[in-house]
């Protein structure tokens, strides 16, 4: 997939597996993200630092990321020297030789970044409102893994997991940038070989949702809170009320939260809402960080915000407004090769099409003051809450 950018001299090129962290056990979570790693460790004709340097002397950076649902490998260069990215990529991901004494370097490294995850409480928060998301399932496992999975793995496991999982049919090579098709399409047919199709097994049903409420002390000085719900998957037609919704509660410092909380209570330093789209559910939420003695007043104050758009229509000020900031966002966020690549990948795996611009801005446009209210309705229900809190 390409999506040619004529304006710019640089090409965001990268390579997605349909395989993260929902693909995982109680026993080998986290393993997607240590060969995202590995990844980068050496192949048959490149140690580490050839990678780095190849990539980077040509006027590039290269790196990675694991979700719930993918794994990216991705290159930004410079548009002359794509041919560079496309085959050092394909030589990592089809030839790394996952050596023991990187395994075994790189374990110290991950239980590292389990360390730091551990002393950022507004990070380590969203890893415990996920596991009562979805109690007992591999989305409500923690992408990182734990310190004790992490250090079970071996160079064996990497390989198996490419061999099982880096198929034909769970890949998608997308670029954006100053870049033509087929010429692109050409490198790509010359450089990457992958392992023939095989039969996918289904996603694992998503279990019912259990509204709960659940506090943990930790060495702390500020309360950290996270209260939300289910949400839409990534290719549901109501994810446009639904966008909106979001963005009149908690998108920037106009929202109806940010103005309520911090602006007239001055409860909260941050606050903001979330929103996770898959391929068959979705996560929504609110994170809030505030004193330990202001949790039940920041939590009240959020809930009168819900009842205030399940019961009462947008005026048509606010509605255009609303429409006005999330068509800017959205521009906004597409300004950069890399993340126009990253919705081009996305709407493949998810859409199975490619929805231009102009069709979301008329998508947004349609909607109706009623259609937020409906939204709101239906999911907007404190009773029905997943509720986390951190407490000092």
């Amino acid at each position: 997939m390409t999506e040619k950018i004529p304006t710019v001299r640089s090409v965001a090129f990268g390579v997605w597996v349909q395989v993260g962290g929902r693909d995982e056990t109680e026993a080998n979570q986290g393993i997607s993200h240590f060969l995202e790693h590995m990844i980068f460790k050496g192949t048959e004709k490149r140690n580490k630092l050839d990678i780095a340097l190849e990539i980077e002397s040509s006027g590039g950076l290269v790196n990675a990321m694991t979700m719930k649902e993918l794994t990216c490998f991705y290159a930004q260069m410079l548009d002359e020297n794509i041919g560079t990215a496309v085959e050092v990529m394909s030589d990592i991901v089809a030839n790394s030789v996952f050596a023991e004494e990187e395994t075994e370097k790189e374990k110290t490294v991950i239980i590292e970044e389990i360390n730091g995850q551990e002393d950022e409480p507004g990070d380590l928060i969203f890893d415990y409102f996920f596991r009562e998301l979805y109690p007992g399932h591999p989305l409500g496992l923690p992408i990182l893994g734990t310190k004790e999975t992490v250090n079970g793995f071996k160079p064996g496991d990497f390989r198996n997991l490419i061999r099982e999982k880096y198929t034909a049919d769970s890949i998608v090579i997308a670029a954006a940038g100053n870049v033509e098709h087929d010429a692109l399409r050409k490198m790509v047919e010359d450089c990457f070989k992958f392992p023939a199709v095989k039969k996918k097994p289904g996603k694992d049903k998503v279990p019912a949702m259990k509204p709960l409420r659940k506090e943990w002390k930790r060495p702390i000085s500020q309360a950290h809170i996270i209260t939300g719900m289910r949400s839409y998957p990534y290719n549901d037609q109501r994810k446009y009320p639904f966008l909106l919704l979001n963005t009149v509660l908690g998108g920037g410092m106009s929202s109806r939260l940010f103005q309520s909380v911090r602006e007239e209570f001055g409860y909260a330093y941050a606050i903001f809402t979330f929103n996770e789209a898959l391929s068959d559910t979705g996560a929504w939420g609110v994170y809030i960080g505030t004193d330990k003695d202001k949790v039940e007043q920041v939590l009240e104050l959020t809930y009168k915000e819900y009842e205030k758009v399940r019961t009462e229509l947008l005026s048509a000020e606010e509605l255009q407004r609303i429409k006005t900031q999330l068509k800017g966002n959205l521009m906004l966020g597409l300004e950069s090769t890399s993340s126009r690549m990253n919705r081009l990948a996305k709407m493949e795996i998810y859409l199975n099409d490619f929805v231009t611009l102009d069709r979301v801005v008329e998508e947004i446009d349609k909607v109706t003051a009623e259609q937020v209210k409906a939204t709101a309705e239906e999911l907007l229900q404190p009773e029905e809450a997943v509720t986390v809190v951190f407490v000092p």
